[in-house]
């Protein structure tokens, strides 16, 4: 029975790979490639922030200093200093993990509220520091910025071939989250999110722990600023200002915390409102907040989350019958 269920979940998981794989190949052809590339930047960008509160159980208010980070860094690189796109792209995501340490190694001590005000403040010094930092471009920011050409092979100004590297690039950071979560460090994370405590009593080293997958979920934010900057090619203020890091929190929670799914549907839904709705100006906030109150209402567990406990309480109903009749079968034999 145990073998049967593991192969079924692992044939249900390789359904919903082949399935996301076929998808994002067809994608481009049928929607936009910008709006697909910004969806796939913000899916990355939750799964990031995922790592860190679903699974770590640490409410963070200052991804955005990893997001936005990066985008400057980027941007800079490539319009100022004429970098290959690699190389940008690696530099920003090395950038954005020491931001990870840095930030880490002051808050990580903290817990509940404390963690997420230090997160907070520290973003928000990071925010002014950007409004008065040359490289930055100020309240203008950074516009026009070149993609260039991958690897000297892949010409970026190309949207389909640009969509295509970076669908490969989030489908392989997000594969490594996943890998992350289901390794025996990630089993570390969730025991630390359920009992502390208890793991520290166990001889873990919990604020190690919580540090490194910090960095990983800083790290990550950071390729998704990057790639961000490049589809859009743009760095503004807003990457890395409070909203962002609230906006990010949203799609996380929309979605489903602690689903690897989740986030991508969390951003997916939060993107499409927010380019399908510019023409109602300030009323797309309002929407978003009463999609988030009725979200929280009915799907506490988020989208993703709630679908997933319907669809593990169904086979546990159709169990029922079985089990009273083994059960008679049982009696009887025993009279």
């Amino acid at each position: 029975m145990m073998r049967h269920k593991q192969s079924g979940s692992v044939a249900f998981g390789l359904g919903i790979l082949a399935v996301v794989v076929v998808v994002g190949i067809v994608a481009p052809f049928v929607v936009y490639p910008i709006f697909l590339m910004k969806v796939l930047c913000f899916a990355l960008f939750a799964s990031a922030f995922n790592l860190l509160l679903g699974y770590v159980g640490l409410l963070a208010f200052g991804h955005a200093m990893f997001f936005g980070g990066a985008a400057y860094v980027t941007g800079f690189l490539l319009q100022s200093w004429g970098w290959a796109p690699e190389f940008s792209v690696l530099a920003a995501v090395v950038v954005a993990g020491l931001l990870g340490l840095l930030m880490g190694l002051v808050a990580i001590g903290k817990q509940g509220i404390y963690f997420a005000m230090i997160t907070l403040a520290l973003a928000q010094m990071f925010y002014f520091f950007c409004v008065q930092a040359p490289f930055t471009g100020g309240e203008n920011g950074l516009t026009s910025i070149p993609r260039g050409t991958l690897l000297g092979l892949f010409d970026l100004e190309d949207d389909l071939t640009l969509y295509y590297v970076i669908f490969t690039l989030v489908a392989l950071a997000i594969y490594v989250l996943y890998r992350t979560v289901h390794s025996p460090f990630g089993q570390v994370l969730k025991g630390i999110r359920d009992n502390e405590p208890r793991a520290i009593s166990l001889g873990y080293d919990v604020e190690r722990f919580k540090l490194l997958a910090f960095i990983i979920s800083a790290a990550a934010s950071g390729l998704a600023g990057s790639l961000k900057a490049i589809a859009l090619q743009v760095a503004t203020l807003t990457d890395v200002s409070w909203a962002m890091s609230g906006e990010v929190i949203l799609m996380t929670l929309i979605g489903g915390i602690g689903t690897i799914l989740g986030p991508l549907v969390g951003a997916a839904v939060i993107v499409t409102m927010q380019n399908y709705l510019t023409g109602y100006g300030e009323w797309v906030i309002t929407i978003q907040g009463a999609i988030f109150f009725f979200v929280v209402l009915l799907f506490r567990r988020g989208i993703v989350g709630e679908l997933a406990r319907l669809l593990k309480r169904k086979p546990a109903t159709q169990a029922k019958p079985e089990n009273v009749a083994v059960a008679g079968q049982g009696a009887r034999a025993e009279t």
